[in-house]
This record gives structure tokens, C-alpha cells and sequence, in this order.
């Protein structure tokens, strides 16, 4: 452990000397000192404000020519993801990977768990997780396992013994009460049951009858799944996204919100900048109230019919509707349970999701303009794999997300293949391959390169303190930023034609210098009077 930790240190070291390096470098060639001040660029080591990218794993990249993708893969990618050097431009940037379920599974998904403590060998080996985390780790990008607490699979060994105690009516066997369970009389309108055994009772599945609910009420049960956790982490995982975060007890908001800070108070005294996301797909009333133990992701924005992707496609008022909305979200949930790691999580798809490449387009600027609203926005935004190359992919009429979650476009040889149960004609993947688009300096997967390159220049767009910046124009709005005393205006343009906008309409502080723009367009500023491009997004000091 002791040539972890000065690795660590001596990244964390070279890490920081590139950063202040890099600002130096920007403020010397762009003449910053005639615009604002920027403040200091935050420890790149322990800081979770970072962009995501969610790996479907099986679906990524194939490293030994199964057809599935695999850890080893990822391992492989790490240079296009990120290569450890933040001045090159030459990678996509990202800082966290969120990898999808790779623990021992009977199905593609792997949200079926049949054993915590072993990788699944269609992904690989402990081992080569570990040095999938530690290259990370050389490279400042942490690693987040997805996990289904609420439910695993039902040739679990733990369920088949809680359903022999059932069929044998052994009321004292320890675990006869391991997973929850009711009798015909005892359904709850709203949840899912399946036949238990030959006992007569009825065991809760509210996924899939191969899904069984375990028993929170069971102190065996909160011990063991926190040891699981506690397991990663100590092999060097950073955090985890908690699948089905409202089934723990499905139903009863206050007390799932109980269970989930108990836990995270115990993963916390584990590693103080755990990073942790949950997953209730609910409304905001509902999500909000999650925030007093855990960050959550954002499904009102996400999504075809999401606040996103109704700005992003020019819709008129929706861009004024989107930053109305993030500044109320963020004041809802600022200070929510004393927590110091209070961040919002924007999205535009995910796994269980139709793609945003069929909902965005890339000729009409629609794709640019999403990841521009994406990614100039506070807190630690994810992007789903293939998402910057505008991948395809929908349920379709075979109603299978497999159709979701198909392979990655690398264009390269790479031999991963679409799911079990996939349907989606390759003939739709009409906006190229990882590999075409390297070679096209306007393609969308250079313009999110890009972005996230201007999103880790200015350090308010994560962290700051948000104000909405409403113009009379309904396909122009955007945020006023402020973070330890310095400002940024992060405009947006929606529409699909230049704009002209005064930015003296706006009283809350004064802004005289273009800093950046990126989009289909160009911009300028004359004075007060901002000109901005089509589907382009400006920031200004």
C-alpha cells in the first residue's frame, strides 16, 4: 500500500503543477487580464465535480474477441476517454467512469446479482479491476460501480436458502426472513409478487420474478450489503451508483430515506469523498427529498420529452423554462441534510432510455446544442456511452432494451457485439464511428471534446452559484455564474439562426469580455450587444 499512496501523492503533485500551468498558459495567450479574475482551480484530486460516462461494460469494448465487452476493454479505451493530459485536447475528458453491474450474473445486464464479492468472468478477473482503478487513479478519473442493493438474483444462494426455509415452514432459520415476503392476505396495492415455493406465501419482485426483494428490516441484511460496499472501497473503488434507490422499501419515501443515510454516514466514515449517486426515477418532490442523504439524478431534464432536449431542439420558450427550472432545483436542494457534497446530476439518456441520437439530431445542431446545455451546467453532469457520437438506439417494436445498450461504434476492428436479444438495424447508425469522427474536426465528438474542455477551464460552471439570465428573445437565456467572487455568463442560443442580444437587459452584473464559444456558430461582442450563432452557446466575463 505504501507505493499506492506515493504514487498517489506524487499524481496528485504532477496533477496540480499541470493545472496551474494550464491557466497560467491561457491567461498568457488570451489576454485574460482584460477580463475577469478567475478564481483557483480546485485540488483535481479530492474534488468530486466531475463529467461522467456511464460504460454499459458488456456493450463497450472487447478485449479478447468473445464479442462482450469486458474490463480489459475499458482498460484499452482509457487514451480516448481520458489520457492523463489535460493540455493535449486530444481525448474526450472525462473524469469519473460509471461502470454497469459486473458482479457474477445470469443475464447481459448483470442487474441480477448472484454473488457480490466476484466479477462476473465474462468481464474479467479482481485483478484486472484493480488495474483498471489504478490506471484511473494515474490519470485523476475515479471509478463508480453501479449496484442493485434492493434486489439480486433469485439463484442467489442466500434467496434459495430463504425459499427452502419457506417451503420447510422453518420459521427459526436465520434465513427465513432474508428477503421480503407476505402472505395472500398481506399484498400491498402497487408492488409485484410471485408464488413462494410450495409455502402458499408470496414473495415481493417488483422488476422480475427472477428479482427478489431483500428484507431491510433484517439487521443481517443492512450489515452485509454495507460489507459488500465496504469491500470496493477498500479495493479502491470511489463510490457507486445505487440502482433502484426507492425499492429498498418500496412505497415508503421516509423510511427508504432513513436507510439511505444510515448508509452513507457508515461509507463516509470509510472514505469521506465517497461519490454517490441514486437512482429515483420519480418526480422532483419525490427526488428532492432523497437529497437529504445522497445525490440523485435528474429525470425531469432527461429523456425525449425532457427540459434538455425540448431547449436543445429549439422549441420556443424551453431554453428560459430549463434555466428557471435549474436555479429552483438548486435552491431546493442546497444545505439538504447538512451535506457538504450536495450536487446536481443532469442527463440526457442512460441505459434504460432510447438514445439521444434519435431525439437530437447532428445535421440540425440539436446534438451540439444538448451537450452544450448539458455540460455547461452545474454539478456533475453524465454522458452515456456512444452519446458523443450521436449512437442510436430504441425499444422499437420488439420492446427490448438491449436496443439501448447496443455496442460501441469504435469503427476500428473491435470486435464487441450488440446484446443478447438486440433488434436495431445497424443501417440507422447514420453519424459515423468513434474512428470517422477523430478524423473530422467538426464532428460531435469534437465538439464534446471541446466542451468539456471549457467546462474544466472555468471552474464556476460546476461549482458556482446560479442565476437565471432571462432576454426577451425565447430561444436565447442562460445563467449568471459566481463562484468565491468571480463571474461568468454561460448564453445559450437555441435557435437556428443568429442572434443579436443586449446583454445590458441583464442587471444583475456586468459582463465585457467574450471569453468562449462553441456550437455550429460563432460569436462576438460589441460593447453590450451580443451576437451569437446558431445552436451556440457563448461565455462571457
Amino acid at each position: 500500500m505504501s507505493r499506492f499512496f506515493e504514487k498517489a501523492s506524487f499524481f496528485k503533485t504532477a496533477a496540480a503543477l499541470l493545472l496551474a500551468l494550464a491557466v497560467l498558459l491561457t491567461g498568457l495567450l488570451s489576454g485574460c487580464s482584460k477580463g475577469p479574475k478567475l478564481p483557483p482551480m480546485p485540488d483535481p484530486i479530492n474534488d468530486n465535480y466531475r463529467v461522467v460516462y456511464q460504460i454499459f461494460v458488456g456493450s463497450f469494448s472487447d478485449s479478447d474477441g468473445d464479442g462482450k465487452g469486458d474490463l480489459q476493454g475499458i482498460i484499452n479505451r482509457l487514451d480516448y476517454l481520458n489520457d492523463g493530459d489535460i493540455n493535449n485536447g486530444d481525448d474526450l475528458g472525462v473524469q469519473l467512469l460509471w461502470l454497469s453491474p459486473i458482479f457474477v450474473s445470469p443475464t447481459y445486464h448483470k442487474y441480477d446479482t448472484v454473488d457480490y464479492y466476484r466479477i462476473d468472468p465474462d468481464f474479467g478477473t479482481e485483478e484486472t479491476l484493480k488495474n483498471l482503478v489504478d490506471k484511473c487513479h494515474q490519470r485523476n478519473v475515479k471509478v463508480i460501480l453501479d449496484i442493485a442493493l434492493n434486489h439480486t438474483s433469485n439463484i442467489n444462494k442466500d434467496f434459495q436458502k430463504f425459499l427452502a426455509a419457506h417451503n420447510n415452514g422453518d420459521t427459526s432459520d436465520p434465513y427465513y426472513d432474508r428477503y421480503s415476503w407476505v402472505d395472500a392476505d398481506g399484498k400491498k396495492n402497487g408492488v409485484r409478487y410471485a408464488l413462494l415455493g410450495k409455502s402458499g406465501q408470496f414473495y415481493e419482485c417488483n422488476f422480475d420474478n427472477a428479482m427478489p426483494e431483500l428484507n431491510y428490516d433484517v439487521p443481517e441484511v443492512r450489515e452485509e450489503m454495507f460489507n459488500v460496499l465496504k469491500y470496493y472501497l477498500d479495493l479502491g473503488i470511489d463510490g457507486f451508483r445505487f440502482d433502484a434507490a426507492k425499492y429498498i422499501y418500496y412505497g415508503d419515501t421516509a423510511k427508504n430515506i432513513e436507510y439511505w443515510k444510515e448508509l452513507l454516514e457508515k461509507l463516509r466514515e470509510v472514505k469521506p469523498d465517497v461519490y454517490t449517486v441514486g437512482e429515483v426515477w420519480s418526480g422532483n418532490t419525490e427526488v428532492v427529498q432523497y437529497y437529504e442523504a445522497l445525490n440523485c439524478f435528474d429525470f425531469t431534464a432527461a429523456a425525449p420529452d425532457g427540459m434538455i432536449a425540448a431547449a436543445a431542439n429549439g422549441k420556443n420558450g424551453q431554453i428560459d423554462n430549463y434555466t428557471k427550472y435549474v436555479c429552483a432545483f438548486l435552491n431546493q436542494i442546497d444545505g439538504k441534510g447538512g451535506r457538504a457534497d450536495v450536487m446536481y446530476q443532469p442527463f440526457i439518456a442512460n441505459h434504460d432510455m432510447d438514445r439521444a441520437g434519435g431525439f437530437l439530431t447532428v445535421s440540425t445542431g440539436a446534438a451540439q446544442m444538448g451537450a452544450n446545455i448539458l455540460l455547461l451546467a452545474p454539478g456533475s453532469p453524465v454522458i452515456y456511452y456512444g452519446e458523443e457520437i450521436g449512437m442510436k438506439g430504441s425499444r422499437g417494436a420488439s420492446n427490448t432494451d438491449a436496443n439501448r445498450r447496443l455496442a460501441m461504434l469504435w469503427g476500428d476492428g473491435d470486435t464487441v457485439k450488440d446484446p443478447q436479444g438486440s433488434t436495431f438495424e445497424a443501417s440507422k447508425q447514420v453519424n459515423g464511428t468513434v474512428s470517422d469522427q477523430l478524423a473530422n474536426k467538426n464532428s460531435l465528438l469534437r465538439h464534446y471534446e471541446k466542451v468539456i474542455a471549457l467546462r474544466n477551464k472555468y471552474p464556476q460552471i460546476a461549482r458556482g452559484n446560479y442565476t437565471q439570465i432571462d432576454f426577451e428573445s425565447k430561444f436565447a437565456g442562460g445563467f449568471d455564474v459566481e463562484y468565491e467572487g468571480a463571474h461568468i455568463g454561460i448564453i445559450h442560443n437555441t435557435s437556428n439562426v443568429e442572434a443579436e442580444l443586449d446583454l445590458s437587459e441583464y442587471k444583475g452584473y456586468e459582463f465585457k469580455t467574450l471569453l468562449d464559444f462553441a456550437g455550429t456558430g460563432t460569436a462576438k461582442l460589441s460593447g453590450t450587444k451580443l451576437t451569437i450563432g446558431p445552436k451556440t452557446s457563448a461565455i462571457v466575463g
